[in-house]
């Protein structure tokens, strides 16, 4: 079928229903929210069989809806209804929620329901839920409903909805306020994750007005302090007290000041926290060993890698290669593997310029040491999204496992025609061949485990979520940690490496694409900074890119990519 997605943007939850349409044969093309107009010539253009919706802040236009069926991704079970769902589950406890896929009608929310699916809740911040559950339900709920279509149903039978739900407004600042001496841990950190990723809980700390995102227990008392006050910090954390115990705070976005944008709390508020004791706070970075594995997990905030980061992670790998282990799994997080550069911190440096070259030299020291290893075989083992950076940080290891459903954006260009580094001229023509290289770099385009398996950019695909994912990479390393013929494996490696380095050292690689970055960190074209800026701040798009919106680009040329194209941009 011919499947529209329109979306207010390209989403983790439209990536991914993007990649799982294409997967099964669908004609896939993309259209950004603008506005009606945008829209009804969108539908003009591709002239889609259905047009799905896995991401809306605002109601499809009457005269779309009419024209072309719409299904529209809430996510709710059915009879929920509302902008704020599953802020509203988070918030309120609920034991089970869901995710509907309805028809677009005049009343939102309220069409025929085409499928739908369910899932126990856990303690896990909006993003997380969303990001995990609420993705796989959507996913299969669409799959069903788009089945029905291709089976030739028009109408559908009325689903039973709870009548305790229904309407359901945007959550206020003041359903989600935390009552510090009231709340216990439990209440404020749900209330924290109920707004996380946005728009974040407003409250006042340090004599800051501020929003609160990324909490987690402590762990220890709350020190006799009273209820809400700060008594400890961390490198990057701010731990709080509550009326049972403590929490930390991770990432904090001070009110009313222009520009500002979401950044760990000890560095928002330096100047005022630095007489709080010091206390190792929530770990980024964890080693731990079992069966003649080792195991480093880096579950960075979103994904984002500063110079700090890739410092510690460096330090950290070094150290596991000390260790008398064979296999090295880089575990990243249960969200993201690794997204490469740490845009946030870029943008709020005094030099961005400068800030970005620091972040690109401290990725590809790592970069560079995982390729060097010669002691180890080295897993990446992704059960989250990776994207730009990360992919090939990713790439630089022996092997990549890949969980089913991650998605992999192997890209840079999108960020203003970045040219990209953490040695990919040395390792995508390695892994997967010219031909396979030039479609990746020129597409632009979200790709899942599948593709990524068959052109090269993942070694094995296992099914599951993160914790079925986790168990499979623990079973197979240590079967791999005790094969007799890992010794050789290991020799077979460092001969591989020594004859790579005698053709063209890895050193050169690098300097090489470096040469490059320079010129987009520092040259005359700015597209970067502006493409980088936008991103932070959220700057709605004015225009679909024609990579995603194929009714739009009328030689679809992201898919007629050749070996000579990639000799074009490789040094």
């Amino acid at each position: 079928m011919r499947v529209l997605l329109l979306c207010h943007s390209f989403n983790s939850l439209s990536q991914r229903m993007h990649v799982e349409l294409r997967e099964r044969g669908h004609d896939v093309s993309v259209e950004l929210d603008i506005n009606d107009a945008v829209t009804e010539e969108a539908v003009s253009l591709f002239e889609p069989d259905v047009i799905v919706a896995p991401f809306l802040k605002r109601a499809i236009p009457r005269s779309v809806w009419c024209a072309t069926r719409c299904l529209v991704v809430h996510p709710g079970p059915p009879g929920d209804r509302g902008p704020a769902a599953l802020d509203w589950a988070i918030l309120e406890g609920a034991a089970e929620w869901g995710v509907t896929v309805l028809e677009a009608r005049d009343d939102m929310d309220a069409g025929p329901v085409w499928a739908w699916r369910s899932f126990p809740m856990r303690a896990a911040t909006k993003s997380c839920i969303y990001r995990n559950e609420v993705t796989e339900a959507a996913v299969a709920a669409v799959i069903e409903a788009i089945g029905k279509l291709e089976a030739g149903r028009s109408e559908q039978e009325p689903v039973a909805a709870n009548p305790a739900r229904g309407w359901r407004g945007s959550v206020r600042q003041s359903d989600r306020a935390i009552d510090w001496a009231r709340d216990d841990t439990v209440a404020v950190l749900r209330k924290i994750a109920s707004a996380d990723g946005s728009p974040g809980v407003r409250d006042h700390m340090l004599g800051r007005n501020v929003f609160l995102y990324n909490a987690s227990a402590a762990g220890f008392g709350n020190e006799g302090a009273r209820p809400g006050t700060a008594i400890a910090r961390s490198s990057t954390s701010i731990a709080r007290a509550t009326c049972d115990g403590a929490i930390w705070i991770g990432h904090v976005r001070q009110v009313g000041v222009e520009n500002a944008v979401k950044r760990p709390a000890a560095e928002v508020l330096a100047d005022v926290c630095g007489d709080l004791p010091y206390r190792d706070g929530p770990a980024d970075i964890v080693y731990e060993e079992s069966d003649g594995v080792g195991y480093l997990h880096f579950p960075f905030h979103n994904g984002a890698m500063g110079v700090s980061a890739c410092r510690r992670m460096l330090a950290a790998f070094k150290v596991a290669l000390e260790r008398p282990t064979r296999v090295i799994i880089l575990a990243g997080g249960a969200e993201f593997w690794s997204n490469g550069l740490d845009l946030t911190e870029i943008e709020t440096a005094s030099s961005a310029a400068d800030a970005s070259w620091d972040n690109i030299n401290a990725i590809d020291d790592l970069a560079e040491a995982i390729v060097r290893a010669t002691s180890h075989i080295i897993i990446a083992a992704v059960a989250g999204n990776a994207g730009a950076g990360g992919v090939f940080l990713a790439r630089a290891a022996d092997e990549v496992w890949m969980r089913a459903g991650a998605i992999l954006n192997p890209h840079y260009k999108d960020m203003g025609n970045l040219y990209g580094s953490e040695l990919w001229t040395y390792l995508l023509p390695r892994h997967v061949g010219m031909e396979n290289a030039a479609r990746i770099v020129r597409a632009r385009l979200p790709m899942g485990a599948t593709e990524a398996a068959e052109l090269g950019l993942a070694d094995r695909v296992i099914e599951g979520t993160y914790e079925p994912f986790a168990a499979t990479v623990a079973e197979l390393a240590g079967l791999l940690a005790g094969d007799g013929a890992i010794d050789a494996r290991i020799a077979e490696k460092a001969r591989r490496r020594a004859e790579d380095e005698a053709e063209k050292p890895v050193a050169s690689y690098r300097a090489e694409e470096l040469a490059r970055m320079r010129r987009n960190f520092y040259g005359f074209d700015p597209s970067y900074h502006i493409a980088r800026y936008n991103f932070i701040h959220k700057v709605a798009k004015s225009r679909t890119p024609v990579t995603l919106a194929r009714h739009r680009d009328i030689a679809t040329r992201a898919s007629q990519t050749s070996t000579k194209a990639l000799r074009e941009v490789l040094p």
